[in-house]
């Protein structure tokens, strides 16, 4: 098409054209629903706060006092209906049982393993020599919701009072009920069929003390898979075998 007046192409185009507007920065809340930005609980604090309270219990009764009073750990406002679940068993014991979490029959009673799995765990005792020679307690002193397994984080906050009542009780060995105890208590991630029955060492977070310990099978999941018991019967015999062999003279 012709114009009316003419018009320098050459001149035009040493002119740059419009630069396009820039592009609006996401707003912050956007860059904050970005996966992979979340971080998990932060349980520092409870943890010191656990372990100021352990520490100063000088007996069991004292660290039973301080455990009721202890607010760190959420499970006490999520599934226990009821109290602390501590410990039963003699205050003196040379083997200490440790086991995952109480359900509803021991948030009722206030005391581990006193339902089906702790009915069967207690014939399994008595049958190996072993009913007025345990302390019985676990890696949380609150029911999970639902019976569920308690989460590391959970199991954390507990460790402080765990290792204070290792430390008052002065146990020679410790028998680890269960994956999530023996986890839990020897910071290890392997499952409980390759745990079993190996002796294992467990240490406290200071380093200070350090004890056998021997994992083996849930009586709850013995009472799912009853051809499992001679394995739990074994890792037992092994246990007691050791917990009864003379000690050496220093």
């Amino acid at each position: 098409m012709l114009l009316d007046a003419p018009v320098d192409r050459i001149a035009a185009g040493k002119i740059a054209p419009p630069r396009p507007p820039p592009k609006a920065a996401p707003p912050p809340a956007a860059a904050a629903a970005r996966p992979g930005r979340a971080a998990g609980p932060d349980v520092s604090a409870a943890v010191a706060q656990a372990r100021e309270l352990a520490a100063a219990a000088g007996s069991l009764e004292a660290l039973a006092t301080a455990i009721a009073a202890f607010d760190g750990c959420p499970l006490k406002f999520e599934g226990a209906a009821s109290q602390a679940v501590f410990y039963r068993g003699a205050v003196d014991a040379p083997l200490m049982v440790i086991g995952e979490g109480p359900g509803q029959e021991e948030d009722q009673r206030g005391e581990p393993f006193v339902g089906r799995a702790g009915r069967l765990l207690d014939k399994m005792l008595g049958a190996a020599g072993l009913t007025e020679r345990v302390f019985i307690t676990n890696t949380v002193f609150w029911r999970p919701p639902g019976n569920r397994t308690p989460t590391p984080s959970e199991q954390a906050v507990c460790a402080p009072f765990v290792e204070r009542a290792i430390a008052l009780v002065q146990p020679r060995m410790l028998l680890l009920v269960g994956g999530a105890s023996a986890k839990a208590m020897l910071q290890k991630e392997e499952g409980i069929l390759s745990m079993r029955g190996r002796w294992h060492e467990w240490r406290s977070a200071d380093g200070a003390l350090e004890l056998p310990a021997m994992p083996t099978l849930h009586p709850a999941f013995l009472l799912r898979q009853p051809a499992a018991k001679k394995r739990a019967w074994a890792d037992l015999l092994t246990l007691t075998e050791r917990l009864d062999r003379p000690e050496r003279p220093d």
